[in-house]
This record gives C-alpha cells, sequence and structure tokens, in this order.
C-alpha cells in the first residue's frame, strides 16, 4: 500500500476497498496491509548484520559497495540501505566521504593517558557515597531475575502506552516547555487521587499543592535538603527503600534509624528519637513497604501523625506502590493531614513504565515554596512529552481496568514464589506475606554468608538482592529481597531450588 498520513485502525481486505474478494474465486482474499515503516526497520537490521561480517573481516579503510549494489544484493530499497549505513557510521565502523564513497572506519591505537592533574584540582573526597544497589545491576539474559525492583513488561500498560506516548508526540508538549510545577491537567490528576480518599470532614489537597518532579529519586533528595539541610536529621524507617538512603547521603543530612517491623515503627522508638535528636523529619512508606511489604494499620498511622504533630516535623510519605495493592487498598496518610505536616511522594515510574519518569510531591505551606525554588534550579521542569503521556495512561477508563488486572497478576505471583521458596527452600523464612507490592523480604539462618550467597546463587542463574543495603545502620540479620514481578514466573520453583542448595551448602 502507499503510506499516507492515516493509518487504517484495522487490516482490510484490501487497503481502501473493503468487500474486495479474490477474483474468479468469490472468496475474501488475502491481502495484508503492512507499515512499510516497520519492515523498513526490520530489513535494515538485517543489512546492518551482514554489513557488519563483512567489515570484520576488511581492511581499513576498504571501500564499502554502492547503495545501488547494496539494493541489488540484498532486495531491499535504498531507504532501507541508508538506514543501515547511518546506524554503522554511528557506531564508528565506517566512515563517508563525500564524493568518494563509504569506507571502512581505520583502527585507531589506543594509548594510555594522563589524568593525574585531576587530583590536585579536585582535592580529597568528602564522605563516600553510598553505592549504587545491587537491584540496579544488569545480569545476564539467561538467569532467573528476583533482584530487580521493576515490574516486568508483561505488567506495564503497554496497549495504553503506546498510543499516548505518539498523541503526545503530535500535541504542542513535544513542542514547548512547561510551567515549573508541571501540567496542570496532571498536577489536578494527583490532586483529586487524594481528595478521593480524604474524609469529609478533611480538606483535601488541590492542583496548586504539586509539583510535578522528574522521578522520585530527585524528590528524595530535594525534601531531604529542603526539610534538614546538610548536616541535619531526618528519621528514617529500619530496614528501608535503599533509594532514601543514597539520597540522604548525597545531600549530606543524617538518617537516624528507627526499627520497623512488617506492622510498621516502633512508636516509642519514634517518639524517643524525635525527643533525642530534633529532627525535622520522619521518612516511611506507610503502605507496602520496600522491602518489608509492611502496611501501617489506621490506628497505627494515627498515632504516627500524632507524634510528628506534636514535635513539629513532617512525615515524608513515599508512597511508591499505590498501584501495586493485591488483598488490600492502599490509603495514604496524606488523606488524614490538612496542616501541612505530610508531605507526600507518588510515583508512576513503575506502574505506567521505567522510561516515564514521573511523580509528584504534594506539599502545602511555605515548604511548597522551598521545594518549588529547590527544583527550579536542579531541573527546571519536566519534559512536557512525558507528562503529556502520563496524564493520557492514567486518565484513560482502561487505566483502572489495566489496575484490576494487574492486582490478579501479583496476587498470582507472589503466591506462587511463596509456595515455591516453602517447598524447596525451608531454611529461608517470609516474615509476612505482602498485602501489595512487589517483593517477598526474606530471613535467612543467622551465619549466613549474604556476599557468598548472592555470588553462589547468580553462578547458576539465579540473581538476587542482599537485604543489607535496605538497613541505614548495621543490619540485624541476614534477609534477601525477592521480586515476583520480575520476568518468567514459571521459574520460581527452580529460582527457589537454586536458593535452597545454596543456603543448604553453607549449613
Amino acid at each position: 500500500m502507499n503510506e499516507k498520513a492515516r493509518t487504517p485502525r484495522k487490516p482490510q481486505l484490501r487497503p481502501g476497498r473493503a468487500g474486495t474478494t479474490n477474483r474468479g474465486s468469490g472468496r475474501p482474499g488475502n491481502v495484508v496491509a503492512l507499515l512499510s515503516s516497520l519492515m523498513n526497520q526490520r530489513s535494515s537490521g538485517l543489512v546492518e548484520a551482514a554489513l557488519e561480517t563483512w567489515i570484520s573481516s576488511a581492511a581499513p579503510g576498504a571501500r564499502l559497495p554502492s547503495t545501488r549494489e547494496l539494493t541489488a544484493h540484498h532486495g531491499v530499497s535504498p531507504v532501507t540501505v541508508q538506514a543501515a549505513l547511518r546506524s554503522l557510521v554511528c557506531r564508528g565502523l565506517i566512515e563517508t566521504r563525500p564524493g568518494a564513497g563509504t569506507f571502512v572506519s581505520a583502527t585507531r591505537e589506543l594509548r594510555p593517558v594522563d589524568l593525574s592533574w585531576q587530583t590536585a584540582t579536585l582535592g580529597a573526597a568528602g564522605a563516600a557515597p553510598a553505592a549504587a544497589s545491587s537491584a540496579l545491576r544488569t545480569v545476564r539474559s539467561d538467569a532467573i531475575s528476583l533482584h530487580s525492583g521493576y515490574p516486568d513488561r508483561s505488567l506495564l500498560p503497554e496497549r495504553l502506552l503506546r498510543p499516548a506516548v505518539a498523541r503526545a508526540g503530535r500535541g504542542d508538549a513535544a513542542l514547548e516547555r512547561t510551567g515549573s510545577a508541571g501540567l496542570a491537567g496532571l498536577r489536578g490528576w494527583f490532586a483529586a487521587e487524594i481528595a478521593a480518599q480524604t474524609p469529609a470532614d478533611g480538606t483535601g489537597p488541590s492542583a496548586r499543592d504539586v509539583i510535578i518532579v522528574p522521578g522520585s529519586q530527585l524528590g528524595l533528595a530535594v525534601l531531604f535538603r529542603s526539610i534538614a539541610g546538610p548536616g541535619g536529621a531526618i528519621l528514617i524507617e529500619s530496614p528501608t527503600y535503599w533509594g532514601a538512603i543514597l539520597a540522604a547521603g548525597q545531600v549530606g543530612v543524617t538518617l537516624v534509624p528507627v526499627p520497623a517491623s512488617t506492622e510498621g515503627p516502633d512508636v516509642t522508638a519514634l517518639e524517643r528519637a524525635f525527643t533525642e535528636t530534633g529532627a525535622r523529619g520522619f521518612y516511611a512508606q506507610p503502605n507496602f513497604a520496600n522491602p518489608t511489604g509492611a502496611r501501617w494499620s489506621a490506628a497505627r498511622a494515627a498515632h504516627v501523625l500524632e507524634i510528628v504533630r506534636t514535635h513539629g516535623a513532617f512525615l515524608i510519605e513515599d508512597d511508591w506502590a499505590h498501584d501495586f495493592g493485591i488483598t488490600a487498598d492502599p490509603v495514604p496518610v496524606v488523606t488524614r493531614d490538612d496542616s501541612g505536616h505530610v508531605v507526600y511522594l507518588r510515583s508512576l515510574t513503575k506502574s505506567v513504565s521505567p522510561a516515564i519518569r514521573v511523580a509528584a510531591l504534594v506539599a502545602r505551606g511555605p515548604l511548597h515554596h522551598r521545594l518549588l525554588t529547590e527544583l527550579q534550579s536542579q531541573s527546571m521542569y519536566v519534559s512536557g512529552l512525558l507528562q503529556a503521556a502520563a496524564l493520557d495512561v492514567v486518565t484513560q477508563p482502561a487505566w483502572q481496568s489495566h489496575r484490576r488486572a494487574l492486582r490478579k497478576q501479583l496476587r498470582a505471583r507472589r503466591d506462587l514464589l511463596v509456595a515455591a521458596l516453602r517447598t524447596h527452600a525451608s531454611d529461608a523464612t517470609i516474615e509476612g506475606i505482602p498485602a501489595g507490592g512487589l517483593n517477598l523480604w526474606v530471613r535467612l539462618p543467622d551465619g549466613t554468608d549474604l556476599a557468598r550467597l548472592t555470588q553462589d546463587a547468580e553462578l547458576r542463574g539465579l540473581a538476587v538482592a542482599a537485604g543489607n543495603e535496605w538497613f541505614p545502620a548495621e543490619p540485624t540479620a541476614p534477609y534477601v529481597r525477592l521480586s515476583f514481578a520480575g520476568p518468567n514466573p514459571d521459574a520460581f520453583d527452580q529460582a527457589a531450588i537454586i536458593l535452597g542448595e545454596v543456603l543448604a551448602e553453607q549449613r
């Protein structure tokens, strides 16, 4: 077919002639309408692979066949050949010389470079930042991945996202700078989501209380710097999200651990920590905490909020798993507060797509102004294209259908991994079955060498995340965090078998 601006929504028997039959047969024809751009992408990859093989055995400076010769040899269009050549140029394998042709790039001899001058210029380093999490490490493609904190692609709303990104690309958001606080529509959506769960006698936030940020990690750093400042103290649950520990270290904030269980923080220890340190804030994940899966009861949430108000402090509520309820629905603590003591952080990165780095900070009063000023100096504004795509996805009627389906998928995966561990890794103890989230927090026998365990498991094809990095101070026991939202849940039995074997070897 001739590709035009308007693509048919469904295949026709013959483009533009619905109802056409095979000549003389009386049966519908089997002509299929294909987008030439998709065919070109696949064909150019094949041409590129063939040329790369040829280049690997050619001498530097060798001249490639002309576009006409390559077109005839591979049976593709000149456009396809040019696409393959452009990719090879970008990779540095070939170079073009106007009027002469295309040639294999010359091999450049690598030589050591002296960079010692930077030692004196930079001076002595400050406190070493915490290392990046092992949950972000790349493992071999055939490994069973239980270490990552991101959902598998099959759990994302791909059918909603792709059209949303395309529509955003055709709109004004692709060309214009957004306001520093974010798109009004997206800010309104975040505010309305909270207001819908706010009691009738409370006052929910409005769109003007919302600031859109490029991901929750930057939001955490800005919150810690704005509330505590370098050298200041923030109370934090232990264990807790490793990214919060990293963010605090980057901005010079001192973290004061508060012991927490699958029921939430120890309120007696929280009260004592506020009194002893004079901390200005408490960072917590009241719903489906990472890594423990803890969910605060209504009574625990009310008690924590009372302590925070008594000490004139802030509760930094990280609602990372708002879209990942399994057997319970999250009720944010911010819905119980209209006095500005709760600062709310909510991200769409895990639930919509890792490519959509969009999150929201909800804060009232002078803190809102301070946060906005801080963010303007850091990121200026968030891509309007990403904001428009995110708003498109979450306002589609099918978004709620996706969340309902996701709940069932996560429950099936969670229960499958729990059963596998109980059958094949009896030395591993699951301290609580989470009512939401993406992970199991698993205690291992005392004395387990976590570094050896993770290495031995990965050599056998299983990637797990060692629990040490989720503690802001010394770990209380050996743990691993296992994600049930990764790829290939059919391999959960094999994963549990490997974990049981490496534990048995240490025993």
